[in-house]
């Protein structure tokens, strides 16, 4: 019997070779996998293919031709061990790994397959082991023994190098993300060639589509500093998204979550005109709730446009509020559009009135703005606007008096109250 002292540790291949050796196995394992090595690599094939669908419900036409290959170097490497006595190159195993982290095949799939091979690579090292050398208790255990140790060390291998590369394809593919982001946000010329060879390569060259961009800020927009914040509203936003066929490119522009998102217009001519995305977007939006403000663009048929619409969607944020958490540029009228082009140089001046008009409207917590926006809103019925406010008509009729006597406009009167509200909205406190 082996003396228990000298007993191997787990998982350390060459004092199990070197246990073959002394009981003669290592030269006769080795000659039987020689004849038996492309039946050994047909089995392996044979069942990884039985006993792993992700093998055969692949779409990818080179998934199974690799495993075919892989499983030849396998039958191969499992021979050498046992000539050379010594632990396994295991080089051709983490180039198959990146090569399936490439095709993106599933990384459990291919350790399954390395599971199902160590059954068959035990039965041929038993149909190899004679009655006479295998005639003690130890000699019957050192074929499951190596087996299971060169399984492990090909499924650590594996493993390593395949989260290693799915780490740097996905760090590269952030790379990209943010550079097309970048790209067509700044508006992109055409004449560079390899401005427009990368956006072709990604899709944002097709014909048919619709494009449309949507930006995303937290309800406190300091919030939006952190890293982590931002990235789960972006996250957020994408979840929205998920059970659609619409196309995400997501990232962080000008502190905001900012989306590039296409779609199919029609599939061809001769098809309807699909509903506009930017109208679709905005029920999908509306389950993120009150900690989130939303701009949503329109749609537009070129990703040349893709400049303007992120003006858009950043006018259209700018009118969201809790009560309106997402809000289309379609839906702003011209009125909001006009006032949002002209605020920055409106404030610096003011017409004469506006200053008494303002400190008048706050020493009576802004019920002279208030009764102006109630009358605009009941088409100027008097009646209608006071039932809104809850006041008596004659309430209103003495604030517009005072505002007459502070302005020198009647808010009876359509064109005077309509520079009345510009002026509230303009140089609102």
């Amino acid at each position: 019997m082996h003396n228990s002292a000298n007993a191997h540790k787990p998982g350390d291949p060459v004092k199990l070779l070197a246990d073959l050796d002394q009981l003669d196995l290592a030269r006769a394992f080795a000659n039987a996998l020689r004849n038996t090595e492309n039946i050994l690599a047909s089995d392996l094939n044979e069942a990884a293919l039985q006993r792993v669908p992700a093998f055969k419900t692949s779409a990818n036409p080179a998934i199974v031709p690799n495993l075919q290959s892989h499983n030849a170097e396998i039958a191969a490497a499992f021979r050498q061990m046992f000539e050379d006595s010594k632990s396994p190159d295991l080089a051709f195993v983490r180039k198959h790994a990146r090569l399936q982290a490439d095709h993106r095949f599933p990384l459990e799939a291919l350790l399954q397959s390395y599971r199902t091979g160590q059954s068959v690579m035990l039965r041929n090292l038993l149909n190899a082991l004679s009655p006479a050398a295998g005639s003690t208790d130890h000699a019957r255990g050192l074929p499951g023994e190596i087996t299971t140790t060169f399984c492990e060390m090909v499924s650590a291998a594996a493993t390593s190098e395949y989260v290693a590369h799915t780490r740097n394809l996905a760090e590269a593919e952030g790379d990209l993300r943010t550079e097309l982001l970048n790209i067509l946000l700044s508006g992109y010329d055409e004449s560079d060639g390899r401005v427009a060879h990368l956006l072709r390569q990604a899709g944002y060259l097709e014909q048919r589509l619709s494009y449309c961009i949507v930006v995303a800020q937290s309800a406190i927009p300091s919030e939006m500093e952190g890293d982590a914040r931002a990235q789960r509203l972006i996250t957020a936003v994408s979840n929205c998204l998920a059970d659609t066929t619409i196309r995400k490119l997501a990232g962080l522009r000008d502190n905001l979550a900012t989306f590039i998102l296409t779609d199919r217009r029609r599939q061809s001519g001769w098809t309807p005109a699909a509903t506009p995305l930017a109208t679709r977007l905005h029920d999908l939006l509306l389950v993120l709730g009150p900690a989130v403000r939303i701009g949503v663009s329109g749609d537009h048929p070129s990703s040349a446009f893709i400049r303007r619409a992120w003006d858009e969607a950043r006018t259209a944020l700018n009118f969201s509020s809790p009560e309106r958490r997402v809000v289309a540029f379609s839906q702003l009228s011209v009125r909001s559009q006009l006032l949002h082009c002209g605020m920055p140089g409106m404030p610096a001046t003011p017409p004469s009135w506006h200053e008494a008009l303002a400190e008048a409207d706050s020493r009576v917590s802004g019920s002279l703005a208030m009764t102006l926006r109630a009358i605009a809103d009941a088409d100027m019925n008097m009646q209608e606007a006071a039932r809104t406010l809850g006041k008596h008509p004659n309430t209103l009729y003495a604030r517009l008096v005072r505002i007459q006597d502070l302005t020198g406009l009647d808010g009876r009167h359509f064109h005077d109250l309509n520079e009345l509200l510009l002026a509230a909205d303009c140089w609102r406190r």
